[in-house]
C-alpha cells in the first residue's frame, strides 16, 4: 500500500519510525512548518520531519490544508491509505480522500477522553489505565469508529511524561497492527457508541490558567495534577517573599503527606534546607523539584 503519513511531534516518531523500518512504502510525510525556538529565534524542524529526513521520504509542510495546491499534491500522490499521529485537525476533503481510508492514532481509550490533551487529564484524574486506540476519522473530532485499541496501567508516581514516553512506544506497535488489518481486509471497525460505559471523559486543551494550583483541593487532587501537567505545561503557584514580592513557582514533582494540621491552605513549611511542603485541605504536598521562574530548576 502507498501511505501517506501526518504527525508532527515526538510522540509521532516512533509509529513512522516503525513503518519504515517494517518496509511500508510511505510516500510522503505530512507536517508542520519549520517554527522558530530558542534564544536565537533559528528554525527548527519538527521531530517528524528529522525522522523523515533519516529515511528519506518525502516532506510536505503546508500552511493550509484546504490549498487547492496541496489537496492536488496530495492526489497525485495516489495513496491508498493515510495515518494520523499528533497532528491538527484535518478537512473532509483531505481525510476522505484514499481508497483505504484515513485512521487516526489517539493516546487515549477512545471514547473516553477525546480532545488535545488525553495524557494530561487522564493523570490528573488519577486514572489507574489508559491507553492507545486507532479509529477511523469522521467529522466529529475523535468519534470515528474504533480499529484496535491497548491498555497500559498507570502507577501513583506517573507522570504525563512517563506516560506518553510508555504510549508512544505501544501506539506504534499499534498502528503496524492495524496497517496490516487494513491490507488484509480484516478489520471490523466498532462504533464508539456501543463502547459508551459511565461518565464521558473530555481531555480539552490546557491552558494556563487550568494550571494553578488550588491549594484548598485535598492531596491527592493536588498529587495528581502537578504529575498530571510535568514536566510540560507545568502545574505552578505563586509565593509572596519577605519583600511581598511574588514569585510564580512551576512545581514538577511531589509527593503526599496525610497528616491533621490547622494550617491554612496554602502555607508553606520548609526548614529552608531538606524540606518544602505546602498545606492542603487533608495533608501536606511534599514538593521534591521546582523552578522560579526565569531560574533554572
Amino acid at each position: 500500500m502507498r501511505i501517506i503519513f501526518y504527525g508532527t511531534p515526538e510522540f509521532a516518531v516512533p509509529s513512522l519510525e516503525a513503518l519504515a523500518n517494517q518496509g511500508y512504502e510511505v510516500v510522503a510525510v505530512v507536517t508542520a512548518v519549520d517554527a522558530p525556538a530558542g534564544r536565537g529565534l533559528q528554525l527548527k524542524h519538527s521531530a517528524v520531519k528529522e525522522c523523515a529526513l533519516k529515511f528519506g521520504i518525502k516532506i510536505l509542510q503546508p500552511e493550509k490544508l484546504k490549498s487547492p495546491e496541496f489537496l492536488a499534491e496530495i492526489r497525485n500522490l495516489n495513496a491508498d491509505l493515510q495515518i494520523v499521529v499528533a497532528f491538527r485537525m484535518m478537512p473532509y476533503e483531505l481525510w476522505s480522500m484514499p481508497p483505504k481510508g484515513t485512521f487516526n492514532l489517539h493516546s487515549s481509550l477512545l471514547p473516553q477522553y477525546r480532545g488535545a490533551a488525553p495524557i494530561n487529564h487522564a493523570v490528573m484524574n488519577g486514572e489507574k489505565e489508559t491507553g492507545v486506540t486507532t479509529f477511523f476519522l469522521q467529522q466529529e473530532i475523535d468519534t470515528g469508529k474504533i480499529i484496535f485499541q491497548d491498555t497500559i496501567s498507570v502507577g501513583d508516581e506517573d507522570t504525563a511524561t512517563s506516560v506518553h514516553d510508555r504510549l508512544k512506544v505501544v501506539g506504534a506497535q499499534l498502528v503496524l497492527i492495524t496497517v496490516k488489518a487494513i491490507e488484509n481486509n480484516t478489520v471490523q471497525a466498532i462504533d464508539q457508541s456501543q463502547m459508551m460505559k459511565g461518565e464521558l471523559k473530555l481531555a480539552p486543551k490546557i491552558f494556563k490558567e487550568d494550571c494553578r494550583i488550588d491549594w484548598t483541593n485535598n492531596v491527592e487532587q493536588i498529587h495528581n495534577k502537578i504529575r498530571g501537567l510535568s514536566r510540560y505545561p507545568a502545574a505552578f503557584t505563586t509565593l509572596r517573599d519577605a519583600n511581598n514580592y511574588v514569585h510564580s513557582v512551576k512545581i514538577y514533582t511531589s509527593q503526599i503527606e496525610r497528616a491533621p494540621h490547622s494550617y491554612k491552605p496554602g502555607r508553606v513549611i520548609t526548614d529552608a534546607r531538606t524540606y518544602l511542603k505546602v498545606a492542603a485541605t487533608n495533608g501536606f504536598v511534599v514538593i521534591s523539584e521546582l523552578q522560579l521562574a526565569g531560574k533554572n530548576l
